[in-house]
């Protein structure tokens, strides 16, 4: 029988896990909305083009923050952090190249840039921390 609830262990610290951040709950939000808005808008001629890259950017973002805060070494994880906002640029440019064709509006393209700059800006912010963090590790 397949459960749909799990139940973490006792000794799980759902605070120290990814899914806390607010750079990941920002950046699940762009993918939330490019999945829910934009995708199914495209006509099906961009299936395997601009569908494609939009998917892959989108589920970028959020892979990579887990995957930099999987890792050990603070340079490390930035790396990952930096690869997921470039993933954010890349989608700014697709939202971008979707109005330019006519495949939506300027209401949804704006509702879409404006939640691509806040989990920017949440994202830089995680950046600048672990960069101050990196340093502190090298001072001491």
């Amino acid at each position: 029988m397949s459960h749909c609830f799990y139940e973490a262990p006792l000794y799980y610290n759902s605070a120290k896990d990814f899914t806390s951040l607010q750079c990941w709950k920002d950046a699940k939000e762009v993918k939330r909305f490019f999945y829910l808005e934009i995708i199914p808008l495209l006509p099906p001629d961009e299936k395997y083009n601009l569908n494609i890259q939009i998917r892959k950017a989108s589920c970028s973002i959020t892979a990579n923050i887990a995957e930099g805060h999987g890792r050990f070494h603070y340079q490390e994880a930035i790396q990952f952090y930096r690869i997921s906002r470039g993933s954010l640029s890349e989608l700014k440019d697709h939202i971008i190249s979707c109005h330019d064709v006519g495949f939506v509006c300027e209401k949804i393209t704006k509702l879409g840039i404006g939640k691509i700059e806040k989990a920017k800006i949440s994202l830089n912010g995680f950046i600048n921390y672990n960069r101050q963090q990196l340093s502190k590790f090298k001072n001491e």
